[in-house]
């Protein structure tokens, strides 16, 4: 598996891990709330979790923010904006924008593992403006237009 030095520095004095993978083949590195108080996220609200950390990538790639499964199925709990981009130009402290769709109120405490960090390769495109595109048997349909089942 590929590995690349990404800069971190901490946002403020804090002993929780940095980002940090599961398993030998996680793709996404948990991160972790670096909060001084609890905070209860109530059935239908969304707050920003801070995370003590800030990144430099390097230029050509991103990360992605994404959900915690775990949080998702278990409590309804997932990142808005998923997945959030953090463009190699950003030096802020990572915030991950927690939702809470569960039908009971979810606790956030200090050292939660709130979300997860993908890595990413970056492609920009160059656009090429032309009077038409090329026709392909599926056209313009798109929104179920290919239906729902498997035959």
């Amino acid at each position: 598996m590929q590995k690349i030095n990404i800069p971190l520095v901490r946002i403020r004095e804090s002993n929780l891990p940095l980002p940090s993978y599961a398993t030998a083949l996680s793709s996404g590195a948990d991160l972790y709330a670096d909060i001084d108080e609890d905070i209860v996220l109530k059935t239908g609200q969304r707050a920003l979790i801070p995370t003590g950390v800030a990144i430099a990538l390097p230029d050509g790639f991103e990360a992605q923010v994404r959900s915690r499964s775990g949080l998702a199925y278990k409590n309804g709990v997932f990142t808005l904006n998923s997945p959030g981009t953090i463009d190699a130009d950003y030096r802020g402290e990572i915030k991950i924008i927690l939702c809470n769709a569960g039908e009971n109120d979810f606790i956030i405490t200090k050292g939660m593992r709130v979300a997860q960090l993908v890595i990413a390769p970056v492609v920009q495109a160059a656009w090429l403006e032309k009077d038409s595109l090329d026709i392909t048997d599926r056209g313009e349909g798109g929104f179920g237009s290919t239906g729902v089942s498997g035959k």
